[in-house]
């Protein structure tokens, strides 16, 4: 649930944000056994310059790629919608041809 709206957040306010695949990845980071999400609020002096540096990488990769925003379920059907989808143009065709007159099986 958190994947859907955060990003979405962060985009709009202009927050750099990155997707970790598994979120027993990025519980290792937090010394946890699994984290949803993680928010860096301070960083040492010495880190700053790293941190600048991966926040420009994530706002390529992320914020500012539209790409990312528009592959969401790659557009491939589950076996059932594919059913009554051709069920429901099969439909379409029969009433098509009743109308016309014609004779369908």
């Amino acid at each position: 649930e958190t994947v859907c709206w955060l990003p979405a957040l962060c985009r709009k306010k202009d927050v750099p944000y990155c997707i970790i695949k598994g979120k027993g990845r990025l519980g290792m980071l937090v010394h946890k056994k699994m984290a949803s999400c993680v928010a860096l609020t301070t960083v040492r002096q010495e880190d700053k310059s790293e941190l600048d540096k991966l926040a420009e990488n994530f706002k390529a990769q992320f914020n500012d790629n539209t790409e990312v925003r528009r592959r969401w379920g790659g557009g491939i059907m589950g076996t059932k919608s594919q059913h009554v989808t051709q069920r429901r143009e099969k439909a379409v065709q029969i009433e098509q041809a009743k109308k016309l007159g014609l004779s369908i099986a």
